[in-house]
């Protein structure tokens, strides 16, 4: 029988060493590596049977067999024609679909990935996940839901509050409450489902393995072996992941390698707002959000996202409209800016929202440009929404807001601001401004300062269209 070892594994890269260290050599992270034990007997093929188990048409003696039936290669041109593709499977909320990927109505989860998602505690993971078990249920998919952290009864009452228990869903959705991944495997492999949510992967584990649910190992064994059985069965894997206090997932950067798409769902628990967006899809773009509002009834779907309809914009000092564009849908946001006194080379730059080494160019081009004095003024910038706005294209917008608060003048009522800056004072064009303008039309938008040389036309909005940062400062009445 083989000794067990310790051995010291580094929750950031996943790397193992001999003895600890205060900084990982392979990645560099300092105060990473945590200890564990390491059993080379249970370096053997270990999925062998977890593929076996769930493949059509095999039996449990060929689970077992020492030999297997090794892999065959098949040539691209074989899986180019291959009659088989990968149809998604729409959940029924658009948003969700629409995060995952595809195209027009096949947009949702493909069979056999495994998706992991995370966010902050009491964000609203398990009532997203559970509402959507509910609807791939109700649309005749067979459902398994694993609960690590409540009991069956606990998420059969919330799934009543949510509307998540009701027509076919009660008959399709199926839920287990259990931490050990060989009972999990077992009621799978029983029920046959065609997704499997696990709800959360940390308080997981697997019995054979001599280290504690959450640790590093016990986290890659688990996530390993479920991503197995996704692939060899095709069943889709749902997983949520606990965040740390930097908002990163928990546990080794090996998880996210290991899934096929990871999913971040942000926002404040103390506003109604919540984003979800793909930092990586294997299947889909990562450039998507979906928006929803948490109601007393579970997380309600916004289409028209964080839009802010020119009804409820009021011209004020220190505020621009903006019409960003993340993926493939357009919202329109509010930037707002507050200079306030401050001290000669101690001047405070804050953002939130927006990226400060974007408000730090900004600033610098006002001062060199349009000669406003502001290196002894402290000088804040948000976005309203709760929308992070990172693209070029709000440049011009969070410039005026900056112009506004600090010469105290805004701008016209229903009026909607693009336009990259660059360091010479110009304006540059943006890419998609018909849709841009055209979404800002449909919001009640009248009128709109734009880069110059738009040959566009939309019905209900008129362009005025600026070459430069003095032209645009112009319109601040």
């Amino acid at each position: 029988m083989a000794k067990v070892r310790r051995v010291f594994v580094c929750r950031s890269c996943g790397s193992a060493q001999s003895r600890w260290q205060g900084k990982c050599p392979d990645c560099g992270t300092w105060d990473s590596l945590e200890e564990t034990t390491f059993d080379p007997a249970l370096e053997k093929d270990t999925h062998k049977g977890l593929a076996a188990a769930f493949t059509p048409g095999s039996d449990s003696d060929d689970a077992h067999s020492p030999a297997g039936s090794p892999a065959a290669a098949v040539s691209l041109g074989d899986l180019a024609s291959s009659p088989e593709s990968l149809q998604r499977v729409p959940s029924g909320i658009g948003e969700l679909d629409r995060v995952l990927g595809g195209q027009g109505d096949h947009r949702g989860l493909v069979p056999g990935s495994v998706v992991l998602i995370g966010g902050e505690p009491g964000i609203g993971k398990s009532t997203l996940l559970l509402q959507a078990a509910g609807a791939w249920a109700a649309r005749g998919q067979r459902v398994m839901y694993v609960t690590s952290e409540e009991s069956a009864q606990q998420v059969g009452s919330r799934a009543q509050r949510l509307g998540a228990a009701a027509g076919d869903a009660t008959k399709n959705l199926f839920v287990l409450a259990d931490t050990n991944l060989a009972r999990i495997v077992e009621q799978a492999r029983k029920i046959g489902p065609a997704l499997l949510v696990v709800d959360s992967i940390q308080m997981v584990y697997k019995p054979d393995v001599p280290a504690s649910p959450g640790s590093v190992t016990q986290l890659r064994r688990c996530c390993a072996d479920l991503v197995t059985i996704a692939k060899s069965s095709g069943i889709g894997v749902v997983l949520v992941g606990h965040v740390t206090k930097d908002g990163q997932l928990a546990g080794p950067r090996l998880l996210e390698h290991l899934v096929d798409a990871v999913l971040s769902f942000e926002g404040d628990r103390h506003h109604a707002h919540r984003i979800v967006r793909a930092v990586k899809n294997r299947f889909g773009t990562t450039l998507e959000i979906g928006l929803f509002e948490m109601t007393g009834a579970g997380l309600r779907e916004s289409p028209d996202g964080a839009g802010l309809p020119a009804a409820q914009a009021t011209p004020r000092p220190g505020s621009a409209v903006c019409p960003v564009l993340s993926g493939s849908r357009c919202m329109l946001v509010e930037l707002q800016a507050l200079t306030a006194t401050g001290f000669l080379g101690a001047a405070k730059r804050k953002a939130s929202g927006i990226d400060p080494n974007r408000l730090a160019m900004l600033i610098a081009v006002l001062e060199q440009h349009a000669q406003l004095r502001l290196a002894d003024r402290d000088v804040f910038a948000s976005s309203v929404g709760g929308v992070r706005v990172v693209e070029p294209a709000a440049d011009l917008a969070l410039l005026l807001a900056i112009a506004g608060a600090h010469l105290r003048r805004s701008l016209q009522a229903r009026t909607a601001v693009v336009g990259e800056v660059g360091l010479g004072g110009e304006i540059r064009p943006v890419p998609a401004l018909d849709q841009r303008v055209r979404e800002a039309a449909r919001l009640g938008y009248q009128r709109l300062i734009v880069p110059k040389g738009a040959r566009i036309s939309i019905p209900g909005a008129e362009l005025a269209e600026v070459k430069n940062i003095d032209a645009a400062i112009e319109h601040l009445g």
